[in-house]
């Protein structure tokens, strides 16, 4: 039997706020669309720094850093990661869009793609649009969206936490255009 020993926080090679602010990023935004809760929201700070995400887009009632409880989910995250405030998803979207940014809602669609058949261009930029934890992502918004991913599941429920939802689908997308992997 191998006996394994944990790594010391020190041997993780973790990067410093500076040094992940001047690291090359993933093609990759997150924008939430009126994500109500503020753990979820600290969760997919901390999940965006994780896999090298540009920049987080928080929209409509989605709270903003700083807050005890972002801070308390994001563990410093919020301090990395880039963050923009906007009112209105759809002005986000619209700017991204002009941006040359491939503006992805991870819904429950018709016409959805299955994320694990999902392979993304290596020369194209993506925004991953994440939804309310009861109403999902708007409908105007996924109207304005370019394509739509849904997570395969299988049990009675089909509906993951939007912080996992997140998890999935960066790990899923930054590991299939990570240069460094």
């Amino acid at each position: 039997m191998v006996k394994n020993r944990k790594l010391l926080n020190e041997e993780l090679g973790r990067k410093t706020v500076a040094e992940y602010k001047a690291a090359s990023k993933n093609p990759v935004v997150v924008v939430l669309d009126n994500v109500r809760s503020l753990n979820n929201v600290g969760s997919v700070f901390r999940t965006s720094d994780a896999f090298l995400v540009e920049k987080i887009y928080l929209c409509g009632i989605t709270g903003k850093p700083p807050h005890p409880e972002i801070h308390r989910s994001a563990l410093g995250a919020e301090k990395s990661v880039d963050w923009e405030y906007a009112a209105d998803t759809i002005d986000v979207i619209a700017r991204l869009k002009s941006e040359g940014f491939v503006v992805v809602s991870i819904e429950q669609a018709e016409q959805a793609i299955l994320l694990n058949k999902f392979q993304p261009e290596n020369d194209k930029k993506y925004a991953l649009v994440f939804g309310n934890e009861v109403k999902g992502v708007a409908q105007n918004v996924v109207d304005e969206s370019d394509l739509c991913i849904e997570i395969p599941q299988f049990g009675t429920k089909h509906s993951f936490n939007i912080s996992v939802s997140a998890g999935i689908v960066l790990w899923d997308l930054c590991l299939k255009l990570c240069d460094m992997c």
